[in-house]
């Protein structure tokens, strides 16, 4: 019998309902490990645990809010009452503030806080005691913090860019707890990418002409294959990186 590289793990992913979380959390199942898919909608989590179960994985759904604290605090009791511990986090949810600076409202930079930097701020530190000794935290940035011109996507920049600070911080904080900590900048057929591309699609057309390999990745194959291969034993040394899964479109040097 072929052990799977995960077998013995216990994973949360936030934001599993669809896209980028979904295809990390059937990915993680895939190699063995017991996936919690948290998010808001209690429907489109239980389409994945059906997902995952029907390839013979274990998935357990957890509705929670991110952007209160209570819970986030009910959701990591959850799963660590019910699948025995954590070992792998993935804060993958994001409410996104785009628009011109003199266009995005107070309430919509606001709920981009909260669901991405402070979410993923309280999240770490709920989760901390159970992941010390043999942890691995995967947050979610972009490349919008490096575009040259930010025009349109200063906001949402912004609150990424933040959970790349937060996490070399914990990268280096909590190293020495055997905790690695590293941040993915995805580009993959997200339910937000879809509908960006239908909103703008003479920019997205544009866009999608610079990147290298001249496709968009695959949330499962791409992003949720990528995640299973950062938290296994052969990347136990790779940690506070910035990594871009892009097909080569962003320059991060």
């Amino acid at each position: 019998m072929i052990m799977k590289r995960l077998s013995g793990k216990v994973a949360l992913v936030t934001g599993a309902g669809q896209g980028v979380g979904q295809g990390i959390a059937k990915a993680l199942a895939a190699e063995g490990a017991r996936v919690a898919v948290a998010g808001r909608t209690l429907a489109k989590l239980e389409t994945t645990c059906r997902d995952i179960a029907s390839r013979g994985g274990q998935a357990l759904a957890v509705e929670c809010d991110v952007k209160r604290l209570d819970s986030l605090e009910n959701c990591v009791k959850t799963v660590v009452g019910q699948l025995g511990g954590l070992n792998i986090l993935v804060n993958n949810a994001q409410e996104v503030p785009m628009g011109r600076l003199d266009q995005v409202t107070e309430g919509s930079l606001e709920a981009g806080w909260q669901s991405g930097p402070l979410a993923t701020f309280r999240l770490m530190k709920l989760c901390y005691p159970h992941l010390k000794g043999d942890g691995s935290i995967i947050n979610m940035a972009s490349a919008a913090g490096k575009r040259w011109d930010a025009t349109g996507y200063g906001c949402y920049g912004a609150v990424k860019e933040a959970i790349r600070q937060l996490t070399r911080a914990a990268a280096c904080e909590w190293g020495q707890d055997n905790i690695r900590t590293n941040v993915l900048l995805p580009l993959a057929e997200s339910a937000g990418l879809k509908g960006w591309t239908q909103a703008r699609p003479d920019e997205a057309a544009a866009y999608f002409s610079t990147i290298p390999m001249r496709r968009v990745g695959d949330c499962e194959l791409d992003i949720g294959r990528f995640v299973v291969s950062l938290c296994s034993e052969e990347c136990r040394y790779v940690n506070g990186q910035s990594i871009g899964l892009d097909g080569g479109q962003a320059y991060l040097g």
